[in-house]
């Protein structure tokens, strides 16, 4: 439980340095943080007793990071397909470990237009060999924050959105769209939310039906 909590702190600390350096414009601290925060976050879901496509998800995320450090075209592309697979890692996950809710439906509507609005209007500003693997990405991810949403619950739904905001907002910077000041502080903040949701709402949603049978357990004379 020590080493969980440990795992977990430092986690927090990390985000909070990546994101301190980040606001500072503190390149080098950015450098140095940005690696340790799926690492981190692996290690602890790993301890937690996370199944192990959760923790791939979340290596293949760490892979994306440090590719993503440099800004060399073929290092976006490698990262993005290193993110990919980490959706079909979160993908298989929530499929194997709940079925669709009711409103399951009722959302798909909901994330597939925002998938098509997204598409159209960003395809005009991203460049011409970007177009077609950027689309086939944010598919790709929008599966991943519909499933995580209607299987997995409100907490890992809220990372799935999350994740999708922050790649939206790299996306529109491709795009050369208006930022906002700081964008790699708004990139970073909503991805570490985004990927720790992901990791409490799949830990929790495992540890639930147990958590119900002692609950029955206690209560029978």
């Amino acid at each position: 439980m020590r080493a969980t909590r440990a795992l977990l702190t430092a986690f927090v600390l990390a985000v909070v340095t990546d994101l301190g350096c980040l606001a500072a414009g503190f390149r080098p601290g950015h450098l140095a943080a940005k690696p340790l925060l799926m690492l981190l976050l692996a290690a602890y879901a790993a301890r937690s007793g996370g199944p192990r496509p959760l923790v791939a998800a979340l290596l293949c995320g760490w892979a994306g990071d440090v590719l993503l450090l440099s800004d060399a075209d073929p290092a976006f592309m490698a990262g993005m397909a290193c993110f990919a697979a980490g959706h079909v890692c979160y993908l298989v996950l929530f499929r194997r470990l709940g079925r669709p809710h009711a409103r399951a439906g009722l959302l798909a509507g909901g994330y597939a237009v925002a998938l098509v609005t997204l598409v159209v209007l960003l395809w005009p500003g991203l460049p011409a060999g970007l177009r077609v693997p950027v689309a086939g990405y944010s598919a790709l991810l929008t599966a991943m924050a519909y499933t995580a949403a209607t299987r997995r619950g409100p907490v890992a739904g809220l990372g799935g959105a999350l994740f999708m905001l922050s790649d939206t907002l790299i996306a529109t910077g491709v795009a050369h769209w208006p930022q906002p000041p700081r964008p790699d502080f708004w990139i970073m903040l909503t991805y570490a939310a985004a990927q720790f949701l992901l990791v409490r709402g799949t830990l929790d949603a495992r540890s639930a039906p147990a958590t119900t049978y002692r609950e029955v357990r206690s209560a029978t004379p």
